[in-house]
């Protein structure tokens, strides 16, 4: 028998190839299905099944892709409806790997369709658990996603009986192997390892605890921040299905020369540059987004770009695939295409440029005191805000700016200095504040973690937002 976790930090999730005597089942596929494949391929085994723990709302699934390749059925647990041909499985259901099994566990509560895999080696003993958003290092799922018309308290009522009756009674040694690791929004504070061991979580995650239904309750709905508004977008998609990766790739890979890229750029489109942030603010095509593929990428696309609208693609040389498949796995399919030879084909032709200033932290603390029309403006989190700021910052969040008024509420006179934790967000911040005419703009270097280090600088926890 052989597990392999395939990771993807962007998007902090895991998938699973698992194979037994040449037989082989991969569980919450990415859209990008080749390296399931090609695994399958090296090791001379077919994929067999599909599994899908649930309809997942943080990226576009692979399993229509991968079973149309395969001929391998899609395995979705109890009271899913679909759009496309699956196989619905009964609670306790067995699926025969090699010489290996798979039992559905039906765990509602994250979803109503959420389910677990109960992996059995060839002894058929109890060996690990495949627990998709229901169960994650040192949390659960949080309850008010793709839960239609069901309260988060509702769901949160199901996921107790879930976890109580399924997911406690099982042996301390079986390995947990979840859907998302560390920074992933489907739960409130996930634990840094991307897989445990029941035991090691009936010890240390919060909702296995001793406690009533109404304390869990009250424990996993409390302190719940917005979901990223990309979330029922991508449940959706997951649910009723969407065009083939291969499709969007054929025509998001079309090259544009600089003339052609401008002419492109008269309609309602985004132009998105996806090179490093200390490479963007040196020179941009004005009007351009950026969000660099050096960060949580995909994250920030779905929370900031619009899903109607078309994309136009500014990148490193070499990376406008890899672009694009990450755009696609969040559910981006209106690609037009990208600026052949990026943008020093578009400064070799004489093309109009923009840039972003770059400060350092120390001059910041300089001009503080000495520029009465000065604003630091933070886009970190609330709570990121509320751990310490600079006295009289205002807090933006980053994944707020879609809201153009709030961007609008700068005076023409103010010398906004933006900032981030480290320099990433801020990047993306500016280019927003840019693209809706604000350009007396400073981007901090090194953010929050370096301007902490100025003694100058006053700092407070109390927090100030922009009203």
């Amino acid at each position: 028998m052989y597990i392999q976790q395939l990771y993807t930090g962007c998007l902090s999730e895991a998938a699973y190839y698992i194979e037994s005597e040449g037989e082989a089942a991969v569980v919450d596929p990415l859209r990008d299905i080749e390296e399931y494949i090609q695994l399958a391929r090296e090791r001379k085994s077919t994929i067999k099944y599909i599994f899908e723990t649930h309809f997942h709302a943080d990226f576009v699934s692979g399993h229509l892709d991968l079973g149309k390749k395969t001929g391998a059925p899609i395995v979705f647990g109890p009271e899913t409806k679909t759009n496309f041909p699956v196989h619905i499985a009964k609670d306790g259901e067995i699926f025969e790997l090699g010489k290996a099994k798979l039992q559905v566990l039906h765990t509602p509560g994250h979803t109503i369709e959420s389910s677990c895999y109960l992996l059995k080696d060839e002894n058929n003993k109890d060996y690990a658990l495949f627990s998709g958003d229901t169960l994650f290092v040192g949390d659960v799922g949080r309850p008010d996603l793709s839960s239609g018309n069901m309260s988060s308290e509702e769901l949160a009522d199901i996921m107790y009986d879930s976890l109580q009756t399924k997911i406690l009674p099982l042996r301390d040694d079986i390995l947990v192997y979840p859907a998302h690791g560390p920074g992933s929004s489907c739960g409130k504070n996930l634990g840094p390892a991307t897989f445990s061991t029941i035991g090691e979580e009936k010890l240390n995650n919060y909702a296995l605890q001793p406690q009533s239904k109404a304390a869990f309750i009250e424990a996993i709905t409390k302190g719940l921040g917005d979901a990223p508004v990309y979330f029922p977008i991508n449940a959706k998609i997951n649910k009723e299905g969407y065009d083939s990766l291969d499709l969007i790739k054929s025509k998001a890979l079309t090259p544009f020369s600089v003339a052609e890229f401008k002419d492109r750029m008269k309609a309602d489109v985004i132009i998105l540059d996806t090179r490093q942030a200390d490479i963007f603010t040196q020179g941009f095509v004005p009007g351009s987004i950026f969000i660099g593929l050096e960060g949580r990428f995909t994250e920030w696309a779905g929370s900031l770009l619009p899903f109607t609208k078309p994309i136009l693609l500014i990148t490193e040389t070499g990376k406008e695939e890899e672009t694009v498949i990450r755009l696609a796995r969040v559910g981006f399919s209106k690609i037009e295409g990208y600026l052949k030879g990026g943008f020093e084909a578009w400064r070799k032709a004489g093309e109009k440029t923009d840039m972003i200033i770059d400060v350092e932290s120390d001059e910041l603390a300089m001009d503080i005191p000495h520029d009465p029309n000065l604003q630091v403006v933070d886009v970190r989190r609330e709570a990121e805000f509320a751990d310490g700021h600079i006295n009289s910052a205002i807090n933006m969040p980053l994944n707020d700016m879609t809201d153009l008024a709030l961007i609008a509420g700068f005076e023409e006179n103010q010398n906004l200095y933006i900032h981030c934790g480290s320099g990433y967000r801020s990047v993306i911040a500016c280019s927003l504040m840019k693209r809706q005419g604000l350009h007396n703009l400073r981007n901090v270097l090194g953010g929050w973690g370096k301007i902490k280090e100025e003694s100058s600088i006053k700092i407070n926890r109390e927090p100030s937002v922009l009203n």
